[in-house]
């Protein structure tokens, strides 16, 4: 199997949906072997697709753009041809790795997390049908059938969040992570009309070079650029769409770690790293991305400090990861981009799936009713530890490499370089409260804790091979371990935007990150460990700060007083607008206006032949004067 053979990958998980759909009930275990068999074939078949990708980067070099391989499905001769297809390079590789890994281990941990579950068939159903439309998404080589897949990861996303269904809370937080999404999906469909209409071609590669060659104009360009960063912000959760992510803690606690760490939240990351050269040819276009990434890794930094569900927690650690990647992208460096998303697939999944296994054992997941559960599940406490200090940047972790590679990158923007400065340390805090609140210290609910108890096979050894991945995948940053995974160099040898680049160790950067990290760390432990009073202390002390971040800086209830106080006053005026103007006036207007004259008119029908010689005279009369007076 090669590179052009890569569009059978989201067939066989899109097969397993329908056979589910259809058939689920009446397959043993509801079919859920079939959905690990076919993310399983997706993951080993991933294999020779790479190993193709290293052979054609040892034969092409530099000059390698990928591969893609399409077939007509429609065509309007001289105005229209659409055609669907892949294109396989350095960016497509490593979202295959991400999305079939994590996906693969999601679906062997439900086994145990979602065993007797009233939905159990229909929820590996809508998974397979997940996977499958991040594989086409990042797989798709045009606009047509990114866009189809995209919409389908949020319709997935949908489904799953409000698996609860039950739960009003759940049913609401599927709502808001739709119609969020929504705002934002609009603006990409509007820029891929745009640019569609200004190249006459929806193949992504076409519309790059298009541009690039100046055969886009300025405003559309722009617009389209600016349209398109807006799809990315929805689905990756950006300030100011951020709002929907926490909330989409409501789903099965699997399904956050797919949503996080491998399909729904990277699909904007993909997008824009996808099309960055046409962010770099517009003017601003990067500043954008740069100041979005900023302003949400700093909102997430100090809302992660007061949060106390477990699931938040780590869901605001999420945010803070993918703002990160865009100031990567904001700045040019789609290799720091992608090595953070690549390393953060594996320590974020191991942190939701830590979580879950907490959830699973004791049935809590705010962490003030738990505590020193490292007694009762020390490989949870230990993997779970591994995975927040990764996101923390402890050395040397996957999550230290790749934020120092983004710090590099960020060394001409002095003023960037100081806000990720900033939130290291609340990052490595926060991190380090969450672990210490759930597994050290004294248990706060005896009853959950003497329940507590390690998961089944099923749960704890997806939790092992993701500890072990975030314990070694930052090391792809170095070319000798890229040379001998047959790559030409590591990462930066790889996915670059102008050209290939080796990594680049800086020893100020390096030593200055680890100062922060440890100093966040260490004030975690002080507050939380030597002297648990204090933060209580600080919390009254400065209230209205911890309201602020509490309640996520007001932006839900800003945004709920603009729903019902504009947004639906004006749907009130339409609504008036509809029924008595268009309904009542236009439509049923017509057909008032037909009876009344018919009721009219009735009354000339009397039957009676003096009434009718009458009117005969009357006519005649009439016709008399008007000649008379013509003449």
């Amino acid at each position: 199997m090669n590179m052009s053979d890569a569009w059978v990958l989201p067939l066989l998980p899109a097969a397993a949906f329908v056979v589910l759909a259809l058939f689920g009930p009446y397959l043993p275990r509801k079919g859920d072997w079939l959905a690990i068999l076919a993310i399983g074939a997706v993951f080993v078949l991933t294999f020779p697709i790479i190993a193709d990708f290293t052979a054609a980067l040892a034969l092409e070099g530099e000059a390698f753009a990928g591969v893609a391989n399409s077939i007509q499905w429609m065509e309007v001769p001289g105005h229209l041809e659409l055609n669907f297809g892949v294109h396989v390079d350095g960016i497509t590789i490593v979202m295959l790795v991400v999305v079939s890994f994590v996906a693969l281990m999601v679906q062997v941990y439900s086994l145990g997390y979602m065993k007797g579950d009233a939905r159990y068939g229909w929820y590996y159903a809508v998974i397979s049908l997940f996977v499958a439309s991040m594989l086409a998404l990042v797989l798709a080589d045009n606009f047509l059938l990114l866009y189809f897949s995209w919409e389908l990861v949020g319709l997935c996303s949908y489904l799953l969040i409000g698996h609860y269904s039950h739960l009003r809370s759940a049913a609401e937080a599927s709502k808001k992570a739709f119609i969020t999404t929504r705002l934002g999906d609009v603006g990409l469909l509007i820029a891929i009309i745009l640019l569609w209409r200004e190249t006459g071609t929806l193949n992504i590669q076409d519309i790059i070079a298009a541009a690039q060659a100046g055969e886009v104009g300025r405003e559309i360009l722009t617009a389209s650029v600016v349209l398109l960063f807006l799809g990315a912000m929805g689905k990756s959760a950006q300030f100011p769409f951020h709002v929907w992510l926490p909330d989409a803690m409501e789903g099965p606690t699997p399904v956050s770690a797919l949503i996080h760490a491998a399909t729904m939240v990277v699909a904007g990351v993909y997008l824009v790293a996808r099309m960055l050269p046409l962010f770099e040819l517009v003017a601003g276009g990067m500043e954008m991305v740069l100041a979005i990434g900023l302003m949400t890794t700093f909102l997430s930094a100090t809302m992660g400090l007061v949060m106390t569900d477990i699931k938040r927690v780590i869901a605001y650690s999420t945010l803070n990861s993918l703002g990160l990647m865009f100031v990567a992208l904001g700045v040019g460096s789609p290799a720091a981009a992608m090595l953070y998303l690549f390393t953060h697939a594996f320590f974020k999944a191991l942190l939701f799936l830590g979580a879950g296994s907490v959830i699973h054992a004791t049935e809590r997941q705010d962490v003030s009713g738990l505590g020193g559960l490292w007694s009762k599940m020390p490989l949870t406490a230990i993997t779970f530890g591994i995975g927040a200090f990764s996101m923390a940047g402890l050395p040397f972790l996957a999550g230290f490499w790749a934020k120092d590679e983004i710090l590099v990158a960020l060394l001409e923007n002095k003023i960037a370089f100081a806000f990720v400065l900033l939130t290291l340390p609340l990052t490595a805090m926060y991190m380090m409260r969450v672990f210490v609140l759930t597994f050290l210290g004294e248990p706060k609910e005896p009853e959950a804790h003497e329940h507590a108890h390690e998961g089944p096979l099923t749960i704890t050894v997806p939790l092992v091979l993701l500890a072990v991945l975030t314990l070694v995948t930052g090391f792809v940053v170095f070319d000798q371990v890229g040379r001998a995974m047959g790559f030409p160099g590591g990462i930066g040898d790889v996915i670059y935007l102008h050209g290939p680049h080796a990594f680049d160790f800086n020893v100020a950067v390096t030593l200055g990150s680890i100062a922060l990290v440890a100093t966040g760390l260490g004030a975690g432990w002080y507050a939380w460990v030597i002297r648990p009073e204090l933060p209580a202390s600080i919390m009254a002390r400065l209230q209205p700060v911890h309201a602020l971040f509490a309640n996520e800086y007001y932006l839900n209830n800003v945004y709920q007083a603009i729903i019902d106080h504009v947004i639906l006053a004006g749907a009130r005026v339409v609504a008036w607008f509809d029924r008595n103007v268009v309904n009542d006036t236009g439509i049923d207007g017509a057909a008032y206006s037909t009876g009344f004259a018919a009721y009219v008119m009735k009354f000339q029908q009397t039957g009676k032949l003096p009434n009718y010689a009458l009117a005969m005279v009357i006519g005649i009369v009439a016709l008399a004067a008007v000649a008379f007076f013509k003449a």
